[in-house]
């Protein structure tokens, strides 16, 4: 559905009566497209005398093809930039400031005590100002968990407050978020930061992405253009809405597509099959032996690289009008049975080695919703079994992660009353609905074989709602 006050808000009259009368103005989102580089202008690098990253950040920036400037306080980038073949410059002359840039990144994994904070407020209080509209701003630091020290992991645990405001602070429809990288996955950090620089993230904000060593031995080949060349992905609820953008955006990065929806929608999963040169499967995975049925078309297949949970429904009612019925429907379809498919493709052997498991939750999940108990609680459980499950997977060299939506554009939330429907769009620092392509590009980026490194995440794509943490 279209969002008529962004279109008046960005058209020259509608900008200036909202300027007139104080209207909030949010901005179009850039998004993906295939011919553009991961950053479409200049990255400024801050951190640190103790930043741990600088070496591994100048291989990645030349990987990617990245152009950096550096802050003053980090006058050692310029020589370790000249190592790598980087061309790179001081940002700003005489402590004035210098070009506009579309990206910050600042280092903080060398942060071991909360007195060192002066360096980040420096970098951001000189900079943010710098920073071009749907502008991109990174902190990196160490997960707290696994800090030698209570100091290193105070300050390190601070940073999630740092990200959160600034996201909020910043407007101009730029995203802020913060990676943990742990020690020793240094060369897992790829994936996440081309991600979080391009376009493919523009409705990804104010999140916390932890980022562990590699979960299958050696380093895969990857094609950046299409990264899941050759993969097999099953999309379950494919024939509209989000999962139909999963199958595209799958489909655009090369996968061949398993697309599966009840037989109800047979018309429009035969014609998102064939559109996209997949296979349709109609299958009501809530039956009982929907998983045994998986598992042996998996095998048939020769076995699968990715499984997206995307199926789900909605039975809406306050806990106490609701019937039974209700309630045990979306635990069903929403939970209980991503549980069991799970378990029957990892037992059978069903899934390639490196295999990504994607589940869809919601931020219904972790901050609740008016009349969805039974759709909260069985969101809330995906997220549960994501964080439950990825050690026992990683064992097996399997990564589960999850994408929590917020207020997206789909013809479920065109149908929420106008007022509700406005309430949706403006609560979050975007200031906007997100786009199905929007939990798309962020389900591929963590389907990636690049992404070996995420397990046990949950991205909200959510335009930083005001609604959960």
């Amino acid at each position: 559905m279209s969002d008529s006050y962004l279109n008046f808000a960005n058209s020259s009259f509608g900008a200036r009566l909202a300027d007139l009368v104080g209207l909030p103005k949010p901005l179009l989102l850039e998004r993906y497209r295939p011919d553009q580089p991961v950053l479409d202008g200049t990255l400024l690098l801050g951190g640190g005398a103790a930043s741990e990253l600088l070496q591994p950040l100048a291989k990645l920036f030349a990987a990617m093809g990245v152009q950096s400037v550096a802050h003053r306080e980090l006058p050692q980038w310029l020589s370790i930039a000249n190592q790598h073949g980087l061309l790179s410059g001081r940002w700003g002359v005489q402590d004035k400031p210098g070009a506009r840039v579309k990206a910050l990144l600042f280092d903080a994994t060398g942060m071991t005590d909360s007195s060192q904070s002066d360096a980040l407020y420096g970098f951001f209080h000189e900079t943010v100002r710098s920073v071009l509209p749907c502008g991109r701003v990174i902190v990196i630091g160490r997960p707290p968990e696994a800090c030698s020290s209570p100091r290193k992991a105070t300050v390190q645990r601070a940073l999630e407050g740092l990200t959160r405001a600034l996201g909020k602070e910043l407007k101009r429809a730029i995203t802020v978020n913060l990676v943990y990288c742990a020690e020793g996955a240094e060369d897992q950090l790829e994936a996440t930061l081309r991600f979080l620089l391009s376009p493919r993230s523009t409705y990804v904000s104010a999140q916390v992405i932890r980022v562990g060593q590699s979960t299958q031995p050696g380093a895969p080949e990857i094609n950046w253009a299409q990264p899941l060349a050759g993969k097999k992905v099953l999309v379950t609820g494919a024939s509209r809405g989000i999962g139909a953008a999963i199958a595209e955006v799958m489909a655009r990065d090369g996968a061949q597509l398993i697309c599966l929806d009840v037989p109800q929608a047979q018309q429009g999963l035969d014609e998102i099959a064939a559109r996209l040169g997949g296979r349709a499967l109609a299958m009501d995975i809530s039956a009982p032996e929907a998983p045994a049925l998986l598992s042996e078309a998996a095998l048939a297949d020769g076995g699968w690289d990715v499984v997206v949970h995307n199926a789900g429904i909605t039975r809406d009612k306050t806990i106490a009008n609701m019937k039974a019925e209700l309630w045990q429907s979306v635990v069903n379809v929403n939970l209980s049975t991503q549980e069991r498919i799970n378990d029957a493709l990892v037992e059978s052997g069903a899934l390639m080695a490196g295999a990504r498991i994607v589940c869809v939750s919601s931020i219904s999940g972790i901050a609740g919703n008016l009349g969805q108990t039974n759709y909260a609680f069985s969101k809330a459980g995906v997220i549960g079994m994501v964080q439950s499950m990825a050690p026992l997977l990683a064992a097996r060299g399997i990564t589960i992660n999850a994408v929590a939506p917020g207020f997206i554009e789909t013809q479920m939330t065109a149908a929420i009353p106008f007022a509700i429907r406005e309430a949706g769009r403006r609560m979050n620092s975007l200031g906007q609905g997100g786009l199905p392509v929007d939990v798309a590009e962020t389900i591929a980026w963590l389907a990636s074989p690049a992404s070996a490194g995420l397990n046990g995440n949950v991205v909200r794509v959510c335009g930083q709602s005001l609604l959960g943490a």
